[in-house]
């Protein structure tokens, strides 16, 4: 079975496919100037395009690590998430409060879906 790299980088690449499954990077948004819902949107966007590469959808997603730099943040963030996700199709979560790597950054999420 091959390994599929996407958006291969130094450090990391943004997502990985081994069989039947894809593995994303935490991913944040490229504005850090939005808010947590802004940011959010953003990052949503992307999720969509990398699983596209990889050969899937949100509507396979099977886990989802959500990371917000405040809690205070968890329903704007949940109002995007909420709307986005594929209704029926709903991973299992994890949504936490921890400190980001940059301070403009707000929100990072890591999925994981099927093929």
């Amino acid at each position: 079975m091959s390994i599929q790299r996407v958006k291969v980088g130094p450090r990391m690449s943004q997502a990985v496919g081994y069989g039947d499954t894809v593995y994303l990077a935490g991913q944040v948004a490229d504005d850090g100037t939005l808010d947590a819902a802004g940011q959010t949107k953003q990052i949503l966007a992307r999720i969509d395009g990398l699983l596209a590469e990889a050969g899937t959808d949100k509507s396979k997603l099977l886990s989802a690590t959500i990371w917000l730099a405040d809690i205070r943040f968890y329903d704007a963030m949940n109002k995007i998430w909420d709307a986005w996700v594929s209704s029926g199709n709903t991973p299992a979560r994890a949504c936490v409060e921890a400190k980001l790597a940059r301070s403009d950054l707000l929100v990072e999420i890591g999925v994981i879906a099927a093929r």
